[in-house]
């Protein structure tokens, strides 16, 4: 495994990044894969023995059991200085929005509610996962800086943004002498690109950590052409992101297919390999052993300029879909999808 720092902070982070959404109690979960606690456990063991210190989570994954699976593990397989742990928080709720409690306040019971269900006393990450429109943005950066000042989170990062909508938080951050964002969890990969038109510049020009969610496309990087698993076949979510620019995006999925079968390595590690190349650590998520394997062989790997290029030359546009594409206020509002419980948000 290798190692480097997140963006300007001091954590020491594995190149992958775990993703954790799969874990948690099946009968919270939104997702027919999800691992119960002992598969969770040995998936979360075989990453540390692998050298993955880097484990991302959420108080929505499965109404924050996925953050009480990780915990426990943690406690039992690693010593917490050893590890980096990130987690996320919601938007206030419109029950909370109608009963005045403030976007400090909200903050504030978010990072409790996670600490204890990792059973930790602080998060090294804590990451905003979705634009609030309903809520200033002084109020949730004043939010965080009052979990950081308390001990309760080390660094910050965010989720699902655009470039302006970053480039304006950490503006204000700088003038009220509030943390700024590390780290930013974008959806990105080699059929989805669309981070590199400005996010990808404004990290590299103000050393923010890039951390991509889907960083396989809902395993569809990962597959042969014909080759079928429980989860693309049954991901509704990952459907909507993906199907309706099947036809182009296979294209570059041959390309994949092909460049593995000459590397004489799985798919997996072709376009994980293109990716490490692009960002800090791409959040790569586990359901079985061999995922986390594979996941970790792609970071001894390197592609020349060639096969790079080769891979990039097929893609062409794509709109914005999922999450990114309700961050608007109107879209906002109308697709209230999210929950203090996690029951209802959408994909990452």
């Amino acid at each position: 495994m290798q190692y480097t720092k997140l963006g300007r902070s001091d954590l020491n982070v594995s190149r992958i990044c775990m993703g954790c959404m799969g874990f948690g109690d099946p009968t919270n979960g939104q997702h027919s894969w999800t691992l119960d606690e002992e598969h969770s456990r040995q998936i979360i063991k075989r990453g540390l023995e692998l050298g993955v210190n880097f484990f991302d989570t959420a108080i929505a994954y499965q109404s924050g059991t996925s953050e009480q699976y990780l915990g426990r593990a943690l406690r039992d397989f690693s010593r917490r200085e050893e590890v980096v742990v990130a987690t996320k928080f919601l938007p206030r709720t419109q029950e909370e929005i109608a009963a005045g409690i403030t976007g400090q306040q909200h903050i504030q019971n978010m990072v409790d509610t996670s600490l204890l269900n990792l059973g930790m006393d602080y998060v090294d990450l804590y990451i905003y996962h979705m634009w609030d429109h309903e809520t200033p943005l002084y109020d949730i950066m004043d939010g965080l800086d009052r979990v950081v000042r308390a001990g309760k989170v080390r660094y910050i990062g965010i989720s699902n943004c655009f470039a302006f909508q970053l480039a304006k938080a950490n503006d204000l951050a700088e003038k009220e002498g509030f943390p700024q964002f590390v780290s930013v969890q974008g959806h990105y990969n080699l059929i989805f690109r669309e981070e590199e038109r400005e996010m990808a510049r404004l990290c590299a020009q103000d050393a923010i950590a890039m951390t991509p969610y889907s960083s396989l496309a809902g395993g569809r990087l990962s597959r042969h052409p014909g080759e079928t698993s429980r989860r693309l076949r049954e991901d509704s979510y990952a459907k909507f992101k993906y199907d309706a620019t099947a036809k182009q995006d296979q294209v570059i999925i041959d390309r994949v297919a092909k460049l593995a079968e000459k590397r004489g390595v799985s798919m997996t590690e072709i376009a994980l390999a293109w990716l490490l190349e692009k960002v800090t650590a791409p959040v790569v998520g586990a359901t079985r052993l061999e995922h986390i394997e594979g996941a970790a062989r792609a970071v001894g790997l390197t592609l020349t300029s060639d096969e790079t290029a080769w891979l990039e030359e097929p893609y062409v546009p794509h709109k914005l879909v999922g999450v990114m594409a309700q961050n608007t206020p109107v879209a906002a509002k109308e697709q209230h999808v999210w929950s203090t419980g996690g029951q209802k948000i959408q994909g990452r």
